[in-house]
Parts: C-alpha cells; structure tokens; sequence
C-alpha cells in the first residue's frame, strides 16, 4: 500500500528536502506540503492524507497545536513528528496531542518508511532516541500531585525541568550554555526561567541562586558534603 504523505515545516531548504528524500522511498507519495500549522490542517482537510511529517516549530500554529486539530477533526490521518531535538519539552506535549510517531531530522529515509508503516498498523513509530526518553520518563516518574512524597520533591510546584534549570543557574550558566548542555532551544530555556521566576517568586538570577541555596536544590562553591 502507498501512504500519501503531507510534509510539513517552515524551513524551505528543509521542506523541500524531506520532500525529495519522500519522493525516492518506496510505498510513498507526496500528496502535498506546508509551511506552517494552519497549511498542514488545510492540505490535511482537502487532500485527506494517511500520514502527516509535522515539524513543531513553525509560525501562525505551531506543530502541536496542528497536531491536535487534526487528530480531533481528521482522526484517520496519523501524525508523525519529524523535528531536530527528542527533547522533553516537545516530545511529551506532541505525543499527548495525538502524534503516533516521532524522529528527529538525522534519521535514515528507511526510518522514516517504517515509522509510517508502523503508525499506519496502529503501532508506535519511535526513534530509539525517543523510546529511551519515554522509558527514563516512566521509570523516573514524580509521584502524583498534592501527594506528600511530591511535595518532598520540588518546592513551589516547580518541574523536574525547572529545577534542572534552576540548579544550572546556581552554577553560573548563561541562557546559551544551559540550551547547550540540555539540548534544548534558548527560547525554551527563557520560557522555563520565565516559570520558575514566577513559581519562586524571585525578580533575577542572583535571587533564584539563593533560593536554589536556601531550598538545598544546589550547594554553594566550596560546601562540603562530609
């Protein structure tokens, strides 16, 4: 069977590449391609793909969000998120939105092909980047909000990920660093610092390390642990 395939990304070097690569793979046609959320909710609407490639940072509406109208309103399409980093921060809210597969844009042309076999048969199409991320998540889960045990865990609410940034913060990382070392985008850290601030109620960074001091989530230089 051919899976007719939507392409979606704001980059068009990018695009237009997926697109080739596509169109060189057998048991894949290229139905149509889009620059941004809304395009792909469209071209799904009119052209009624198997399969949407979603990339999650585009302008107008983002992947997620397309991901989530389309699985609402065109539920026989599948989405497979095609995107730069398996980072938490987007893994986690794209596949709560409906995405059935998900690989990041080093993967082999015969990963793509059987990421879309695989969502088209109702299974999972995840890198074993992804797969490894999934099951740190599962083995590591917090336990259930308003318990006791997460309360012990983080103050003020915060999340594993806040924390994990706060503590970078303590030890003097700047924006850059932090999305270096976490694989993340320095918007995506701004919008956890931005979290954190608000949850912690600090007004700078010199603030959040004393409160990362003071709530033992990081150690002063020189503190010794003996």
């Amino acid at each position: 069977m051919t899976a007719r395939v939507v392409v979606a990304d704001d980059q068009s070097v990018v695009r237009e590449g997926i697109v080739m690569l596509l169109g060189l793979l057998p048991g894949i046609e290229v139905v149509g391609s889009a620059r941004d959320g809304e395009e792909a909710v469209a071209l799904v609407a009119e052209m009624a793909p198997d399969v949407v490639l979603m990339d999650l940072r585009m302008p107008r509406c983002d992947g997620v969000e397309a991901t989530r109208r389309i699985r609402k309103e065109y539920p026989n399409t599948q989405v497979v998120v095609l995107t730069t980093f398996a980072e938490d921060d987007s893994l986690f809210p794209a596949l709560e939105a409906g995405a059935r597969g998900y690989l990041t844009k080093d993967a082999r042309g015969d990963e793509i092909v059987r990421a879309i076999q695989a969502v088209l048969s109702g299974e999972a199409g995840l890198s074993p980047a992804v797969q490894r991320r999934l099951l740190e998540r599962v083995t590591t889960a917090p336990a259930p909000a308003g318990s006791p045990a997460a309360e012990q865990q983080l103050p003020d609410g915060l999340t594993p990920r806040e924390a994990e940034v706060l503590v970078l913060i303590a030890e003097g990382l700047s924006n850059p660093e932090i999305a270096r070392k976490l694989h993340i985008s320095q918007a995506t850290v701004k919008s956890h610092i931005n979290n954190l601030f608000a949850k912690t109620r600090v007004r700078d960074r010199a603030q959040a390390v004393r409160y990362a001091y003071v709530r033992g989530l990081a150690h002063p230089p020189g503190t010794s642990f003996t």
